[in-house]
C-alpha cells in the first residue's frame, strides 16, 4: 500500500470503494436500459432479459474478477498500475523492434483513456439527472442545464484538492452500493425466477437464438464494465488486496443484485424499460435516490478526473507530453494533484459533449469503444510481461491471451460498428492525444540531437579550461544539462559572450526513471570531474517532482556544499525555426513548436528561484 501513513484494512477498503469503483458502480443507471431499449430489435421478454443478465453477470466475473483482479494486477511497477506502467514493464526485456511496438500500443491505450475520460462524466451525470423524468416529468428540459451546472462546480473545486471532499466519497459510495443491493433484493423477492439467469446457458442460448444481432448487442452489454481500467490504474493508491476485498465483498454482490432486480422488474412490468433503475424504487424514495445517484456520479466523475491528472503527470515525466504546471493539493499524499491546463480542457470537452448529445442514450453509442480498445491492448501487453518479466511458460501465456482476446475482441468489434453513431468521438480524441504524445517525443528527440551535434568533447573542454583558465568570478554556476557527456549550450555561450567562468562549475542533469519512486539513497550522484568542475545527476521517479533545493541538500550530504543565494543557474532558451521538410513533417513541426511555446519553463519545472536564473537564448532549426 502506497500510503505513507499506515491505515487499517477496513479503512483502506472503504476508501477503495469510494474512489476505485465510482465509474463501474454507476453503470446500473443505464446499462440494462440500453440493452433492452429496442435499438437492437429485442423486446422486453423473458429470454432476452435472461440472456442480457447472464451476459452481464459473466462479464463481471470473467473480465473484472478473473482478468483484471486476479491476473493483470500482478503487473505492477513498485506498486503502481495503469496502461503506461504496463507499457514500461513490457518494454524492459524486449528487442528494439518489439519495444517500439509496445510503446505504440501503450500510447494508443493512453490516448483511449483520454477519449474515455471525456465521455464518463457526461454519461454518468446525465444518466443520474434523467431521474428527473420519473420524479418530475415537467422538468425534463432542465436536465442538460443542470448537468452542466453540476459538472461546472465539480471542475471548479478541483484546484482545492480532493482531500476534504474525498472524506465524503467512501461513505456516500458505500451507501450507494448498499442501496443498489437493497433495491435489487426487494425486486428479486417478488420475482425470484430471475436468478435462473446466473446460469451461463442463457448467455449461450442468447447467441444461438439471435445469432448476428446478438453480436451488436455486446456494444450495450459492455457498458456494465466501463471503468474496469480504474481497478488497475488506482492500484498504487490503495494496494491490491483492499481493491480485491472491496470488489468481492461489496461491489460485485451489489451490482449483481441490482441488475437482477431490474431484470425482475422488467419481467413483471415491461413498460419499466423507460428507466428500470429509478422505477425500482418506491415513489417516496425517488427524490432521495435521485440525490444519491447525482452524488455517486459526481464521485465517479471525480475518480476519472483524478485518473487523467495522474496519467498526464506520468506522461510528462516520461517525456511524452510537454512540461506543464502540476499543483500538489495535499502535503500528505503525492497522488493528489491538480493540473490546471488539463482540468479546463477536459471541462470544455465534457460540456461540448453534453450539449451536443443531450441524452445518455445518445452517449451510450460513443461509450465503450475506448474501454474495449484499451482492454485488448492490456491483454497483449500483460501477456508480454508474463513471458518476458515473469518467465511464465509461453504455451500457458498463449492460452491465457487467446482466452482473454476471445472476450475482448468481440466486445471491441461490437463497439466499432457504432463509430458513425458516436463512437468516432473517443477515437478522434484518442487519435489527437496519440498524435500529440508521439509528436512531442519524436520532435524533442530530433531537437536534442541537433543541440548535441556540435560534437565537442566535454572532457577535452574541461581539461582545456583548467589549463588555460579564463577570468574566474566568485560563486557557483549550475548549468542544466540534458545529457551527461555533452557540453551545455549555456556554458558555451557564457564563455563566448561573457568570457568569464565561476570559480566552481556544476553540470546538473535531471533524470526521470521508469519507476514511480526513487529511493533517497539513489537520488543524487556527485562526481568531481576536475578541481573546479562537478557533475551532479539527480534521479526522480515519474510520480515525483524534481526540486533543486532537495538536490542541493543531497549534494551537501555527498560532500558538495552549495548555498542557494551564492549560486547562479544558467540554462539555454531555444528559439525554434522550421527547416526544409515534407508537408506532413512540417505539420508535426508546427505542433511541436506550439507545444514548446506553451510548455512549462525548466526554471518553474525544477522550482529554481527566479532571481538566481540566467537564460541564454539560442536559435535552433528543426
Amino acid at each position: 500500500m502506497s500510503s505513507e501513513h499506515k491505515q487499517s484494512l477496513p479503512a483502506i477498503t472503504l476508501a477503495a470503494i469510494g474512489v476505485v469503483y465510482g465509474d463501474i458502480g454507476t453503470s446500473p443507471l443505464y446499462t440494462l436500459r440500453e440493452c433492452l431499449s429496442g435499438q437492437f430489435g429485442f423486446g422486453v421478454e423473458q429470454h432476452s432479459v435472461f440472456g442480457f443478465l447472464s451476459l452481464i453477470f459473466w462479464l463481471l466475473v470473467l473480465v473484472v474478477s478473473l482478468k483484471y483482479l486476479s491476473y493483470v494486477m500482478r503487473a505492477d511497477n513498485a506498486g503502481e498500475g495503469g496502461i503506461l506502467t504496463l507499457m514500461s514493464l513490457a518494454g524492459r526485456h524486449t528487442s528494439d523492434r518489439m519495444t517500439s511496438i509496445v510503446l505504440i500500443m501503450g500510447l494508443i491505450g493512453g490516448g483511449f483513456f483520454y477519449g474515455e475520460v471525456v465521455i464518463t462524466p457526461a454519461m454518468s451525470v446525465l444518466s443520474a439527472m434523467e431521474g428527473i423524468e420519473i420524479a418530475a416529468p415537467e422538468l425534463d428540459s432542465y436536465i442538460v442545464p443542470l448537468s452542466v451546472i453540476v459538472l461546472t462546480l465539480l471542475f471548479a473545486i478541483q484546484k482545492h484538492g480532493t482531500s476534504s471532499v474525498g472524506k465524503l466519497f467512501a461513505p456516500v459510495m458505500l451507501i450507494w452500493f448498499l442501496t443498489l443491493a437493497v433495491l435489487g433484493v426487494r425486486s428479486i423477492m417478488d420475482t425470484p425466477q430471475v436468478l435462473q439467469a446466473l446460469n451461463p446457458v442463457y448467455a449461450v442460448r442468447f447467441f444461438i437464438e439471435y445469432k448476428f444481432i446478438s453480436f451488436f448487442a455486446l456494444g450495450a452489454v459492455v457498458l456494465a464494465i466501463t471503468g474496469v481500467e480504474a481497478l488497475y490504474a488506482d492500484m498504487g493508491h490503495f494496494g491490491k488486496f483492499p481493491i480485491r476485498l472491496a470488489w468481492f465483498t461489496v461491489v460485485l454482490p451489489s451490482l449483481v443484485l441490482n441488475y437482477f432486480g431490474q431484470g425482475a422488474l422488467l419481467l413483471r412490468n415491461p413498460e419499466a424499460i423507460k428507466n428500470p433503475f429509478f422505477l425500482l424504487a418506491p415513489d417516496w424514495a425517488l427524490i432521495p435516490l435521485l440525490i444519491l445517484a447525482t452524488l455517486a456520479t459526481i464521485i465517479a466523475s471525480q475518480a476519472v478526473i483524478s485518473g487523467v491528472f495522474s496519467l498526464t503527470r506520468q506522461a510528462v515525466r516520461l517525456g511524452y507530453l510537454p512540461p506543464m504546471r502540476i499543483v500538489h493539493t495535499s502535503d500528505m499524499e503525492s497522488g493528489q494533484i491538480y493540473i490546471p491546463a488539463i482540468n479546463w480542457l477536459l471541462y470544455t470537452a465534457v460540456v461540448i459533449v453534453i450539449v451536443s448529445f443531450e441524452h445518455s442514450g445518445n452517449l451510450a453509442a460513443a461509450y465503450g469503444i475506448a474501454v474495449t480498445g484499451t482492454m485488448v491492448l492490456t491483454s497483449i501487453l500483460s501477456a508480454t510481461v508474463a513471458v518476458k518479466n515473469w518467465h511464465w511458460h509461453r504455451y500457458v501465456v498463449w492460452l491465457l491471451l487467446v482466452a482473454m482476446l476471445l472476450i475482448d475482441i468481440p466486445l471491441f468489434l461490437a463497439n466499432v460498428v457504432k463509430i458513425l453513431s458516436g463512437g468516432w468521438l473517443p477515437l478522434a480524441l484518442g487519435l489527437i492525444m496519440f498524435t500529440i504524445m508521439t509528436t512531442w517525443k519524436s520532435e524533442r528527440f530530433r531537437l536534442l540531437r541537433r543541440l548535441h551535434e556540435h560534437g565537442n568533447s566535454l572532457d577535452a573542454m574541461i581539461v582545456s579550461l583548467e589549463k588555460n583558465q579564463p577570468v574566474r568570478v566568485p560563486g557557483t554556476a549550475v548549468y542544466l544539462s540534458r545529457a551527461t557527456h555533452v557540453i551545455p549550450f549555456a556554458l558555451l555561450h557564457n564563455l563566448k559572450h561573457n568570457k568569464v567562468l565561476h570559480e566552481r562549475v556544476v553540470l546538473l542533469t535531471m533524470r526521470t526513471e521508469a519507476v514511480p519512486y526513487v529511493h533517497n539513497v539513489q537520488r543524487v550522484t556527485v562526481e568531481q570531474l576536475s578541481p573546479t568542475f562537478w557533475r551532479v545527476i539527480a534521479n526522480y521517479g515519474w510520480r515525483e517532482t524534481p526540486n533543486v533545493e532537495e538536490v542541493f541538500h543531497r549534494c551537501w550530504q555527498e560532500g558538495l556544499a552549495c548555498q542557494m543565494m551564492e549560486t547562479s543557474f544558467f540554462m539555454s532558451n531555444e528559439s525554434l525555426t522550421m527547416g526544409k521538410r515534407p508537408w506532413y513533417l512540417r505539420v508535426r513541426g508546427k505542433v511541436f513548436m506550439m507545444l514548446s511555446r506553451n510548455a512549462l519553463r525548466a526554471a518553474d519545472q525544477f522550482e529554481i528561484p527566479p532571481n538566481r536564473l540566467i537564460e541564454l537564448g539560442i536559435q535552433v532549426e528543426i
